[in-house]
């Protein structure tokens, strides 16, 4: 995939904001150079904030996905787990494409079925999942991660009571994270193996899934090779239909250029931020991408110096992965309207610009980090050249509602009315906290396909 960049110039004197511009995928840099009237009219019509979502860039992504997997030789089916972003637009695409949805709750199966993708594609985890999850699941044939024994004997009374096998997934504890709170621990899994075996009639063992903290591929692979080991040993115990492994979601996305991220992890400091604010942890945001990170998993070497995947192929196991983030890569981009300006450059070094919504939308601060990625200017008047630094405040009354505490380095004065668009939110930022707080409507989300070479674009709003 073809990215391109672009670097602020860097001010002359005072506060020196680091620049940090976001990578773009072709399609987006074309909307953003060739039909900006188009996004101004949708931000001025629809409101502030407004997301933007692609589908067309979520539908690539999946192929490069399965082309990272069959070129590694493995076997692996694709579930996109609903959760990283609210759209519809997604499953629809999830649907055509022949890939699965991974939810953890009602709703998100019933948007799910509804967007077109069949029970037998769907995964569903979640820790203690309730009664009507469980029936709906049974009902459909959807795939059920199961957290614990308790859990394991009321879906088997749920199926047994809808004359129906349920298929399973054991959820368990890794060597690496034993004190994690999901999953069964190892005397708990050895347990619910014989379970399984027990309640056969109506619970039918597909293999192990397991929780993971982070983005190293090396943890992620030995988790992946234990729950092989698991599945040998419940075919040996008498679930010869274990054959799935669960690897999840954790695979990393590329936001800005590797040497650029490592640039600014070395000059980061409290004074680049509003209030001084000393941020303890960032998401990589230039470390490896989805598919180099798949390429180092199937490629580990595990029994004997053998590739992860090879011994994956030579036991029958099928993998199952959970992406969210790096199925929305470059899928989509959220646009705010300014709505003030507070010019502290006299006194502080730097402004302080409000926007019409707040940080709700961009839901970094709920890991209590920092969404970097420089915000794109777009003047709704043209200016001269002048580095202005400012950090980007929210429009509600908290003092913590800063959309981007980090002072940014924008070309030009801002005005109020201009337009400031961060890119690369659908995965995880765009609606994961959004509230209706003060009882500001929820904001919408704008589904624009670009289509032929030279065609307006067109666009809907999701779920219409």
């Amino acid at each position: 995939m073809l990215i391109s960049r672009q670097v602020l110039a860097r001010p002359m004197a005072g506060v020196r904001p680091f620049a940090l511009p976001a990578l773009r995928h072709p399609t987006v840099a074309t909307l953003l150079a060739d039909h900006r009237v188009l996004l101004a009219d949708l931000l001025d019509g629809l409101g502030s904030p407004l997301h933007v979502v692609l589908p067309e860039i979520f539908e690539g992504n999946v192929v490069r996905l399965r082309r990272a997997f069959a070129d590694a030789g493995a076997t692996a089916d694709i579930l996109f787990a609903k959760k990283a972003n609210k759209a519809g637009c997604y499953v629809t695409s999830a649907a055509a494409l022949g890939i699965g949805v991974e939810v953890a709750s009602t709703p998100e199966l019933v948007k799910a079925l509804a967007g077109g993708v069949p029970g037998h594609r769907i995964g569903i985890s979640g820790p203690e999942k309730d009664d009507t999850l469980h029936a709906l699941a049974v009902q459909h044939g959807c795939l059920v991660a199961v957290d614990s024994i308790g859990e394991l004997r009321r879906l088997a009374a749920t199926a047994r009571l809808a004359r129906r096998q349920a298929t399973v997934l054991l959820r368990s504890r890794t060597a690496g994270q034993p004190g994690s709170r999901f999953g069964l621990s190892p005397a708990e899994r050895n347990a619910a193996v014989g379970l399984c075996a027990e309640l056969a009639t109506h619970i039918s063992l597909r293999g192990f899934s397991f929780h993971l903290n982070g983005y190293s591929t090396a943890e992620r692979a030995t988790a992946t090779n234990e729950m092989i080991e698991h599945c040998l040993d419940a075919r040996r115990r008498g679930s010869p239909s274990a054959e799935l492994v669960d690897i999840g979601g954790g695979l990393p996305v590329r936001y800005v250029e590797p040497q650029l991220w490592d640039d600014f992890l070395r000059q980061n400091e409290p004074a680049h931020y509003h209030a001084a604010k000393d941020f303890k942890d960032f998401y990589p945001y230039g470390g490896q991408s989805a598919t180099q990170a798949v390429r180092a998993i199937m490629a580990h070497p595990v029994d004997s110096g053998q590739s992860l995947a090879a011994k994956a192929a030579r036991h029958g196991i099928r993998f199952v992965v959970e992406p969210g983030r790096a199925l929305l890569d470059q899928a989509g981009f959220t646009m705010y309207r300014v709505q003030q300006v507070d010019d502290r450059r006299d006194t502080d070094g730097y402004a302080i610009v409000t926007v019409s919504g707040s940080s709700f939308s961009l839901s970094e601060q709920w890991f209590n980090s920092d969404y970097l990625p420089d915000p794109l200017l777009l003047p709704a008047q043209p200016g001269a050249v002048e580095v202005f630094p400012a950090c980007v405040a929210g429009s509600t009354c908290l003092e913590s509602d800063m959309v981007t505490w980090r002072k940014i380095g924008f070309p030009r004065p801002v005005r109020r009315g201009d337009h400031l668009v961060y890119l690369n939110t659908a995965g995880y930022q765009m609606d994961s906290n959004e509230s209706p707080f003060h009882d500001a409507a929820l904001p919408l989300k704008a589904v624009i396909r670009l289509g032929d070479e030279g065609a307006r674009p067109r666009w809907r709003l999701d779920g219409i």
